[in-house]
């Protein structure tokens, strides 16, 4: 069973994780990951290096990603990253290619790959975004895909009501949950000799990407977000793990950059802490904060409370550990305080079906 793996972040590389695991360990199968979009940047991390440092041999290198964040450079990417993954169907074939999420990168690879008649396995289809454009990729890539893992029922009935039909469609659950299975978590001193972050002090995660529906409000939600993370760092340190390749992305970067500075370096920027470091932060941290995906879908696993902020996650299910606000200081300091007197999350997470990477393998072989 020849599989390959499109791979074009640091995030969808911590989902595809224990999957790429699971697949490595089976002699029948032949694993072949495709790195391309912001693995390749040095400015993003280049995080093609994280794949390599787990043990897995990166096939194929496509770059195509550009150093703006532009609406231009950002079309231009989706336009050249097609051209590019076009002379790459050409000539390699694979039974299956798994492809995950929402990322323009993403969409741009899989719609070269249709003339092809490549087969396309869609994780995480059926979603939706409504702060951002990923809702056009995402449902762009299922419509492209023949074979589909959702995360819940309802993700499911969607991707039925978009591909007019109920086949090759799974309730697989959350895939990144099945990393908290296999990974053994930093304790406070490990991590704190790794990153020299101590994390013994209250610490707030915090993620916040620019809203791709309306980007021309980013600048203003970068001011109101390091003015909100300011006023914070007098309670807590905060944790940012910086934002991925987006539309005015960099407004976002520049203003969290400034912050160290000005708070004293009570706030600490993170390019990437990979999958151990980052999932490790969000078990000792106090609470998330931000607009991330990783607040939805993992946090509750961890018994966490998240402040979700804006419209960028909108429309995704979510359990009760998540409060939503709009991106104005005064509502999201009082959301942070109603936190303190809470105590950890008990509830369920909606997105934990329970061995996700099982589940796949045994229909990727039916398949």
């Amino acid at each position: 069973m020849n599989i390959a793996v499109l791979t074009s972040s640091r995030a969808d590389y911590g989902i595809y994780r224990p999957l790429l695991k699971g697949l490595s360990n089976i002699n029948s199968v032949r694993l072949t990951i495709i790195a391309f979009g912001t693995h390749l940047s040095p400015f993003y991390g280049h995080t093609v290096d994280q794949i390599i440092e787990d043990g897995f041999e990166v096939n194929h290198r496509i770059e195509s990603i550009l150093a703006s964040d532009s609406a231009n450079a950002v079309a231009t990417a989706i336009s050249l990253t097609s051209l590019k993954f076009a002379e790459f169907w050409q000539h390699y074939q694979f039974d299956q290619v798994l492809c995950l999420g929402d990322r323009y990168e993403m969409f741009a690879a899989v719609t070269a790959g249709v003339p092809y008649g490549v087969k396309f396995a869609h994780i995480h289809g059926g979603e939706r975004t409504l702060g951002a454009i990923d809702n056009v990729f995402r449902h762009s890539i299922t419509l492209a895909s023949s074979l589909h893992f959702t995360a819940t029922e309802e993700y499911a009935l969607r991707v039925a009501e978009l591909t007019e039909s109920k086949d090759n469609i799974h309730v697989v659950g959350a895939l990144s949950l099945d990393n908290l299975n296999e990974l053994k978590l930093l304790s406070i001193n490990a991590f704190k000799e790794r990153f020299k972050i101590n994390l013994e002090l209250p610490t707030v995660l915090c993620t916040f990407h620019p809203e791709t529906v309306g980007a021309d409000s980013n600048e203003a939600y970068a001011t109101t977000m390091a003015d909100t993370l300011l006023e914070l760092s007098r309670r807590y340190q905060i944790v940012i793990t910086l934002p991925n390749a987006d539309t005015n992305g960099t407004q976002i970067r520049q203003a969290f950059l400034e912050l160290p500075e000005l708070s004293n370096h009570k706030v600490i920027c993170v390019e990437n802490f990979g999958t151990l470091g980052y999932f490790s932060c969000m078990k000792h941290c106090s609470f998330l904060l931000g607009n991330t995906s990783s607040g939805i879908i993992e946090a509750a696993s961890f018994g966490k409370r998240v402040i979700n902020i804006g419209d960028r996650q909108k429309g995704r299910a979510c359990g009760s550990n998540v409060i939503h606000t709009p991106i104005i200081k005064k509502e999201i300091l009082e959301a942070a305080t109603w936190i303190e007197n809470q105590g950890s999350f008990k509830g369920k997470n909606p997105y934990d079906q329970g061995g996700a990477v099982d589940k796949i393998i045994e229909i990727l072989k039916k398949m």
